[in-house]
């Protein structure tokens, strides 16, 4: 009698899902089941090529080499939900300053928006999933919290030939800064030999 009770409480029980979420960045139109998206997807049973297939056509209207954070889970039967965010914050702001790279040092300036530029991403991320339970007010202070420690300075106004110059400046400051630290480098690599 008491294996008969047994039996039917374990049909009652729902499987849970232990495993995670396969959180990543992939290029819009770029993903291939080359390393490492292809062997995280491979640990989850996820069939490559399809994935791969599927994520390029649902980002073929984006433009191809931006990063999208991309969140899969898998289900039981093998199946998977696919959702993709807008691209990271980081890359939004870079753009709008239009650098290529953060601050290479504590206290640099690496690039200056507006506050326009600020509110107009900030308008872009706050569709995001994640961020979808803050106010407008909550995504500006964080994307200033992130231009900070991107080395962008947020200005009410800009002038564009200011603004150049500034850049032009910034450029030499940054190949000087490449070219010593190759020379440390070099200088590292025959002190080993």
């Amino acid at each position: 009698m008491a294996k008969l009770g047994t039996k039917r409480m374990k049909k009652s029980f729902v499987k849970i899902d232990h495993s995670s979420k396969l959180c990543s960045n992939i290029l819009a139109g770029m993903a291939s089941p080359k390393p490492p998206l292809g062997s995280q997807l491979g640990q989850r049973n996820i069939n490559v090529a399809n994935f791969c297939k599927d994520f390029n056509t649902k980002t073929a209207k984006i433009k191809q080499g931006i990063p999208l954070p991309t969140r899969v889970k898998v289900k039981s039967d093998g199946t998977y939900d696919l959702v993709i965010h807008s691209p990271p914050a980081t890359y939004f702001l870079k753009q709008a300053a239009g650098l290529e790279r953060g601050k290479m040092f504590k206290g640099e300036i690496a690039g200056k928006i507006t506050l326009k530029h600020l509110y107009e991403i900030a308008c872009i991320k706050s569709k995001d999933p994640p961020l979808a339970l803050l106010s407008l007010e909550d995504v500006c202070k964080m994307l200033v919290g992130i231009a900070r420690s991107c080395g962008i300075e947020i200005v009410r106004t800009l002038d564009p030939a200011e603004y150049k110059e500034f850049m032009e400046q910034r450029e030499k400051v940054v190949q000087d800064l490449l070219t010593e630290m190759k020379l440390s480098k070099e200088a590292k690599m025959q002190r080993s030999i």
